[in-house]
């Protein structure tokens, strides 16, 4: 990915079009915060001169006093406006950015989106993104008063004595290059804190998800041991880049600040020898006194900015990915048809699966792919639900490369139920419903009833108003599927594939989901992964796929007689029914 010309900064406020003029009134808004802020040194040099010269006139101080207390209401009154409008900004950006980011994940091929972590694309999305909300929200605002205020106070001390001007800043290369020896090695040493901060997050992922596995196989010892190393070494990342920048940021926040170190003695000399007034000394000192502080503070979000820099070019990462590339609108709807697979091949982390895979899918037929595990039939479904692009090859839906196909529009037309199915922190209706938001209750339950749900959801405490838990944890394997399958079955597609999905289902259920996916799928375009061959016997074709071929392909019984893999892989079902059936 390229990086933008003009940088992360630029990058974010163009991700926020809409909210651009709140980030311009917070400039605003924090400018007039700042005069605010500087007017009264003005006032209190007035009455600093009044009181030196004896002036017994009370109501000049009371207006004084009076002008100074407006001035520092409107200054804290405009800073607060400036803040509201900087973070109402920024939340919007993120948004943004975040709906960006997740927009993608829905547009990029599978593959790259499974081959990342998933503990790292949650980092990315929700912690990643959310801690550029201090650096965005304060930059405008900060660095309007922190860089504005001190250059206008530093002007008018120059007015008043340049030679005092000058002795304000004599401290200010000291901590400065104090500054940049603690800046020392920031690259590599913020790389290691994402890297640890990464390594962090997928590791506790792994350790949560597969907590079940790791206390039935006894690996809680050294399961915990490697998410133990982790924080370690995540805690380690900081600690150590702390501790090398302690001395230098203790001696550059002591030294920076430090103007009366050569205000006072330069300043004292230059009264006792009359080239400065006495009163001008003192608003010199006063003027002085917190020149350096907000200067500080800018210098202290170069840490943010770099590491805001650092954040964008991941979440630009993400944004920017390579997507499968299909038309937002193809002109006109292509209708139902054959799906046809011409010469197809495709690889994944560079090794090729599927080696010129040529197979025809007529419509309203029911075909199966079968085959020994990690022969590519899963790939195959995957390739025909357009979940990733195929290397070579094409894949057609009435003649029409399904790449010329928006996306949405070709979505519409698949119903696709894995056998690592997956339900949402939501209720059993809300998931079903998913399948088609516009769904009746009633059409919900008929679809759960044809599926063999109804009968164990009404026996949960709270019927179709249970909530599943994460990833559908507070059901089994079976209920999780046999709700999947309903949800693709209220979906009411043109194109039903099933990739294992009743691979966790008992014999009873299976049977029943056999009835209802035979009732409902009339009319259309079936497609089954199954390894329990009795299953697909009936299919209009079964295709054999070993290594990434077709070994095989027709119906039942030509493939008993043609195909001897097909005919050893019956065999050994046979045998392994019989032997389930005598237990």
């Amino acid at each position: 990915m390229e990086k933008d010309k003009n940088g992360s900064f630029s990058w974010l406020l163009s991700q926020s079009e809409e909210r651009k003029g709140k980030f311009i009134a917070s400039v605003i808004l924090a400018a007039i915060s700042m005069l605010c802020g500087i007017v009264p040194y003005y006032f209190i040099a007035r009455i600093v001169k009044d009181l030196l010269n004896g002036n017994a006139d009370k109501s000049g101080y009371i207006i004084n006093c009076v002008m100074i207390l407006v001035l520092w209401l409107g200054h804290a009154l405009f800073h607060a406006l400036s803040t509201a409008n900087s973070h109402l900004a920024t939340f919007h950006t993120l948004a943004v950015i975040r709906k960006k980011a997740l927009d993608k994940l829905a547009r990029m091929p599978l593959g790259d989106v499974i081959s990342q972590p998933s503990g790292s694309l949650k980092s990315t999305i929700v912690e990643r993104i959310d801690s550029i909300e201090t650096t965005l929200a304060h930059i405008l605002p900060e660095f309007t008063t922190g860089i504005g205020a001190p250059v206008v106070i530093l002007i008018y001390t120059f007015i008043i004595s340049w030679k005092l001007g000058l002795a304000a800043l004599i401290t200010v290369p000291l901590g400065i290059v104090c500054y940049a020896l603690m800046m020392f090695g920031y690259e590599e040493n913020y790389a290691r804190t994402v890297r640890a901060t990464k390594a962090l997050n997928a590791v506790t992922t792994e350790y949560i998800n597969g907590i079940e596995v790791i206390k039935v196989f006894g690996k809680a010892q050294s399961s915990y041991e490697k998410f133990a190393a982790a924080a370690k070494e995540s805690a380690a990342s900081f600690v150590d880049w702390m501790r090398s920048c302690n001395v230098y940021m203790t001696f550059a926040m002591c030294i920076m600040p430090a103007t009366m170190l050569s205000v006072l003695p330069i300043g004292g000399i230059m009264a006792i020898h009359g080239t400065i007034s006495t009163a001008d000394f003192i608003t010199v000192i006063i003027l002085t006194v917190g020149l350096i502080e907000p200067l500080i503070g800018v210098m202290s979000y170069s840490d943010d900015i770099a590491q805001m820099d650092t954040i964008v070019t991941e979440v630009r990462s993400i944004i920017d990915a390579p997507e499968m590339l299909r038309p937002q609108d193809s002109g006109s709807s292509v209708q139902n048809g054959d799906i046809v697979l011409e010469d197809v091949h495709f690889s994944y982390s560079d090794k090729e699966i599927l080696h010129g895979i040529s197979m025809t899918v007529p419509k309203g037929g029911f075909i199966a792919l079968v085959g020994p595990s990690g022969s590519g039939k899963s790939t195959i479904a995957r390739l025909i639900a357009s979940l990733w692009d195929v290397d070579s090859g094409k894949i057609s839906l009435n003649g029409t490369d399904i790449r010329d196909i928006p996306l949405d529009e070709y979505n519409d037309r698949i119903a696709f139920v894995s056998q690592d199915n997956y339900l949402f922190d939501m209720t059993i209706r809300e998931n079903i419903r998913l399948g088609r938001q516009s769904a009746t209750d009633a059409e919900v339950e008929e679809a759960a009833k044809q599926c063999g749900c109804h009968d164990f959801i009404m026996a949960l405490e709270n019927g179709y108003e249970t909530k599943v838990g994460s990833s559908g944890g507070h059901l089994s394997g079976g209920e999780r599927q046999r709700i999947s399958i309903a949800r693709a079955m209220l979906k009411n597609a043109d194109i039903i594939i099933l990739d294992e999905a009743t691979a966790y289902t008992d014999p009873e259920n299976e049977a029943v989901i056999q009835r209802s996916v035979s009732r409902l799928v009339a009319g259309k375009t079936l497609i089954v992964i199954a390894h329990r061959l009795s299953t697909v016997k009936n299919a209009d074709c079964i295709y054999v796929i070993n290594d990434g071929v077709a070994a095989g392909a027709g119906t039942h019984e030509e493939l008993l007689r043609g195909c001897p893999l097909y005919s050893s892989m019956w065999a050994a079902h046979i045998s392994a029914k019989d032997g389930e059936d005598n237990v």
